[in-house]
């Protein structure tokens, strides 16, 4: 009698376990996965950057030549061909987000050039109305989302000061696109502001959650305590990635792999040169994009 407790706790403890176990299996049968077995991750999604390759073509060409070749993005820089700009009229923004959502294409997004960092607060102004105007193109072209710069840390100010104004002018421009549906990337670019740590300081200055990263795997990324740790500091904040060539010695694997089990959701933008043959060179870049992803 002296050892019924413990063979009382035994036995419910026993039972607990298998009762835990068979759940465990159930789930799994459930979803078709065999017990202890993590789920397959989806590849990534692969999208075109117009700033080279294909900065002389048209809607109707870009669309054409990202359908063959299976990119399901487009991201516009503006100034270029495709004529994506604030001077389209009403009718002439809705033709554009009509041909897009015609077309086998998933998303649209733009590519600005405005910058935040200027010590002319008259320029600075001047970045950030045009900003507001192109967040309203976006939305009425169907873009999710916008791409700006920090874009340098000047000399003749603190380090500091810059990286407030910026996050500050940040927090005001992400509302605005918020409030139509358009988020806005800041991407880690510049002389001073091409790293992840003075971007995450940025984001912190802007105190908004409507400001976003747009990763542009540089070198820098691996500086500092490394690549994971650079992309653990804003991998919650990252709406939009650009990727350059391949043969670099950037460590693509194993950036698409902390991308690809961060839960991200959205495009990697391809920016890379142009080509004589540039179907041919997007069959290329898409084949070793899945490669990187052990998808192939």
């Amino acid at each position: 009698m002296k050892n019924e407790p413990t063979r009382r706790r035994f036995i419910q403890t026993a039972a607990l376990g298998a009762a835990a176990l068979t759940s465990g299996i159930s789930k799994a049968s459930a979803s078709g996965l065999k017990p202890g077995l993590k789920k397959k991750l989806p590849p990534l999604k692969l999208g075109l950057m117009t700033y080279t390759l294909g900065k002389d073509w048209d809607i109707d060409t870009i669309i054409k030549n990202c359908t063959e070749t299976g990119w399901v993005h487009a991201e516009l820089r503006t100034t270029h061909n495709h004529g994506v700009e604030v001077s389209l009229n009403k009718k002439e923004r809705a033709e554009v987000k009509k041909r897009f959502e015609d077309s086998p294409l998933e998303a649209i997004s733009l590519a600005s050039a405005f910058q935040y960092h200027y010590t002319d607060q008259a320029e600075l102004k001047k970045n950030i109305e045009g900003t507001k105007e192109y967040l309203q193109l976006a939305a009425d072209v169907g873009a999710i989302g916008i791409r700006v710069f920090p874009n340098a840390l000047p000399t003749d100010v603190s380090r500091e000061k810059t990286m407030e104004q910026i996050g500050k002018a940040l927090a005001e421009v992400g509302e605005f696109g918020y409030n139509l549906g358009v988020n806005v990337r800041v991407c880690v670019h510049g002389n001073g502001t091409g790293n992840v740590p003075v971007i995450k300081k940025i984001l912190d200055y802007s105190d908004s959650d409507h400001v976003y990263v747009n990763w542009n795997c540089m070198a820098s990324d691996t500086e500092g305590e490394g690549l994971e740790s650079n992309f653990n500091m804003v991998k919650d904040r990252i709406k939009g990635v650009h990727m350059h060539e391949f043969y670099s010695d950037y460590p693509y694997r194993a950036f698409l792999k902390l991308l690809r089990e961060s839960g991200y959701k959205g495009y990697c933008n391809a920016e890379i040169g142009a080509s004589c043959e540039p179907v041919r060179l997007m069959h290329y870049y898409r084949t070793l994009f899945l490669a990187f992803q052990n998808e192939i």
